[in-house]
């Protein structure tokens, strides 16, 4: 099929991997998002020729290469400073749900069989030609999301699709989900159970941070699969109102509210600084007096109070545009004092020092954190007078 030439084929390093390779072509995510006029981020390769093959000629043409998966068939060339992955023609010999044994193959046709969704399913030779066997550049003019050959089929190979079916139907879906697709993840959602929770995450995470998640996080819902995987999540309406894609905001916004969020982490295990910028989320949100709000910077800082802020609009619909203004132009306060301040008036380190400096800082806090060195550290004196 012959389809205007795109331009991720003319940069540098992609023109000199296919080059590299004979009979190689971009695959995937590059084929379909030139084709849906959306930015190309990376650019996936494969070629007919065994993976062994494949880094011996690449490293002939001066690429740095890593064989990142080189057992499922995967090297990661880099050249230019760019990397690419490069993969080997393959055919499936056995899956269990997660995994798959490999064979390499020389069959185009073969490979794209084995992929996911027809709009996956395409490449594309380095003079442009699109090859697409299952009608993937139809589906996706359409706005179809829709499984290479028997869904169930798909879904049995890898469980994971089922949550990657939702992340694709929110960026490139039109209308009504494909009825034999969603009809195929109610019967496998007990699968999912064998998946890990890092992969599902991350398949979570990336939806969440697509354009528009609200609408495939509620066909979700419906279909048993959001309750599988999160069953903290409340109702999606407060997740429409969320425009940032900020896939914890809306992660917090698709909560319900009082959800164990020290549990949840746990559960998908966050990272630390997920976890944490999760549950500072859920705090209160200030009154618009300054004092209050010099408090609640000084404690949080600006971008945790913005996503407070965010939250409350997302929860009950309510704009608070005055108070993200106002928290915008108003400067975290910071406690102007250290240790070495109560050494220079003559105290002790240790505890005592710990518990006065913590006095003073609640002082200042107290008086809308206005109070300079000079007010802090007379404070600071007071406060160890006392103690003595």
């Amino acid at each position: 099929m012959i389809v205007p030439r795109p331009a991720f084929l003319d940069a540098p390093a992609t023109a000199a991997i296919l080059e590299a390779l004979p009979g190689a072509r971009a695959v995937g995510g590059a084929v379909r998002d030139s084709l849906a006029n959306q930015p190309v981020q990376d650019v996936d390769i494969a070629a007919p020729l065994p993976p062994e093959e494949i880094a011996r000629l690449l490293r002939a043409a001066g690429a740095k290469v890593f064989e990142t998966g080189i057992a499922h068939g995967t090297v990661t060339a880099v050249l230019g400073g760019l990397p690419h992955e490069v993969t080997a023609l393959r055919r499936d010999i056995a899956t269990d749900g997660r995994h798959a044994e490999v064979a390499w193959t020389a069959d185009w046709r073969e490979d794209a069989a084995r992929r996911d969704f027809t709009i996956n399913a395409m490449s594309m030779g380095p003079d442009g030609t699109l090859f697409d066997y299952f009608g993937g550049a139809a589906d996706l003019a359409a706005g179809r999301v829709v499984f290479v050959g028997e869904p169930a089929a798909r879904i049995a190979e890898d469980y994971l699709r089922i949550l990657r079916f939702f992340r694709f139907f929110a960026r490139y879906g039109h209308g009504e989900p494909d009825g034999a697709a969603l009809a195929a993840i109610r019967a496998g959602v007990p699968g999912m159970a064998r998946l890990s929770v890092e992969r599902v995450w991350m398949e979570l995470k990336r939806l969440l941070a697509g354009p528009a998640p609200a609408e495939a996080v509620a066909r979700m819902a419906e279909s048993g699969v959001l309750a599988a995987v999160l069953p903290e999540a409340g109702g999606p309406d407060a997740l429409a109102r969320v425009a940032e894609p900020d896939p914890l905001l809306r992660l917090a916004a698709l909560l319900r509210p009082g959800a164990d969020i020290a549990a949840l982490a746990s559960r998908l295990k966050l990272s630390g600084t997920e976890a944490t910028q999760l549950a500072a989320m859920q705090g209160a949100v200030p009154s618009g007096d300054d004092d209050a709000l010099r408090r609640a910077l000084a404690a949080a800082g600006h971008d945790t109070l913005l996503a407070r802020v965010a939250l409350a609009e997302a929860r009950d619909g309510v704009d608070r545009a005055a108070l993200r203004a106002r928290l915008q132009v108003l400067p975290r306060p910071v406690f102007p004092l250290q240790g070495r301040d109560g050494l220079s008036l003559g105290a002790a380190p240790g505890p005592a020092l710990g518990a006065a400096l913590a006095a003073t800082r609640a002082w200042w806090l107290e008086r809308g954190c206005i109070d300079d060195a000079d007010a802090c550290r007379a404070q600071l004196a007071r406060v160890l007078a006392l103690q003595n």
